[in-house]
C-alpha cells in the first residue's frame, strides 16, 4: 500500500466517527490543493526532515510526504492515531509523536540534524509556539506555518502598523518573516469563525544572541503593554530615559513606531547597564 491507496480524508474522519475538537482548536483542512500549496511553499522535499504540530486526520501531513520528506508528526489528540499509523505505513517516512508539542523536544526529535517545521497550527496554542521555536534553543531550519488571519498580520506587520507589536519585533529580529498565502474559513472543517493565513519564516543569519533576545522580550513586554504610553514612562523600571537615550531613541517615542532595530539597540544598551 501506498499514500495514493489510502481513503480520502472525508471517507477516513467518517468510518472512524470522528470530528474536530473545540477544546483543542481543531479545524481540519481537508482539501488537497490547499495543503499541496502550503507543502509547495515550505520549499521541502527528497531527504528533508519535517516537524508537524497537530496533524490531526492528516491532510498536510500527505500532502508532505507527497513531497518525499520524512515527517514527524507531533499529535496530542489520541484519536487519530488510527488515522496517522495508516499513513505511516503507506508511506514509511512519518513517525508518530503523541504528546504535547509544548513539551517535546524538537532537537531530541530531529535526532540533531536539521528540521523544517510545517504546520497548521491549532488556534489555542499558535503563539506560544511560534515563540518557543524563535527564542529557545532549538533553531528550525523554517518555519511554515497557518495562524488565524489577526495573527499572521502581527508577525509580519511593519513599524507604525496597528498590527505591529511584541510579536512582531520577536519574529522580524530572529527570521525573515513573510505572510504567503491566505485561507479563507470555508476551506476548514468546521469552519471556523475567522480566516487565516500562512506565514513563512527563514532564520535571520544574525540571530540575536540569547541574551539579547532576552533583554528584547522583557524590553518589549514592558513597552507593548503600555502601547499608549511614551517610552520614558513605559520603560521607566527598566531604565527610562537614560536607557532609551543610549539606545538613540525618542524618549517620547511610542512603542508602536520603534523598529526591530531600535529594540535590538535597546536591549544591547540595558545589558550594557547591567554589566557595566
Amino acid at each position: 500500500m501506498d499514500l495514493a491507496d489510502l481513503p480520502p480524508l472525508r471517507e477516513a474522519l467518517a468510518e472512524h466517527g470522528l470530528m474536530a475538537k473545540k477544546s483543542f482548536g481543531q479545524h481540519f483542512l481537508l482539501d488537497l490543493n490547499i495543503t499541496r500549496k502550503i507543502a509547495r511553499l515550505a520549499q521541502v522535499g527528497d531527504g528533508d526532515t519535517v516537524i508537524e504540530v497537530g496533524p490531526g486526520p492528516g491532510g498536510l501531513t500527505r500532502a508532505l510526504l507527497e513531497t518525499g520528506a520524512k515527517v514527524i508528526a507531533v499529535e496530542k489528540d489520541e484519536r487519530f492515531r488510527p488515522l496517522l499509523e495508516d499513513v505511516a505505513a503507506a508511506s514509511g517516512r512519518l513517525t508518530l509523536v503523541l504528546g504535547d508539542a509544548l513539551a517535546v523536544d524538537e532537537a531530541e526529535l530531529a535526532r540533531g540534524g536539521p528540521a523544517h517545521v510545517v504546520s497548521n497550527l491549532p488556534y489555542n496554542v499558535g503563539t506560544p509556539l511560534l515563540i518557543k521555536w524563535l527564542t529557545g534553543p532549538w533553531t528550525p531550519a523554517s518555519l511554515t506555518l497557518m495562524f488565524q488571519k489577526e495573527v499572521a498580520d502581527r508577525i509580519a506587520a511593519a513599524p507604525g502598523a496597528s498590527a505591529y507589536g511584541r510579536l512582531a519585533v520577536i519574529a522580524q529580529a530572529t527570521s525573515h518573516a513573510q505572510l504567503v498565502m491566505d485561507v479563507p474559513a470555508r476551506a476548514f472543517t468546521p469552519p471556523p469563525k475567522v480566516d487565516s493565513a500562512v506565514v513563512r519564516l527563514t532564520p535571520r543569519a544574525d540571530r540575536p544572541s540569547p541574551e539579547r533576545l532576552d533583554a528584547m522580550q522583557k524590553l518589549t513586554a514592558a513597552a507593548f503593554g503600555q502601547r499608549r504610553k511614551m517610552l520614558r514612562a513605559s520603560l521607566k523600571a527598566l531604565g527610562g530615559e537614560p536607557l532609551i537615550a543610549a539606545a538613540g531613541l525618542d524618549p517620547q517615542a511610542r512603542a508602536e513606531t520603534v523598529d526591530v532595530a531600535g529594540f535590538l539597540r535597546l536591549a544591547d544598551a540595558w545589558l550594557a547597564r547591567r554589566t557595566g
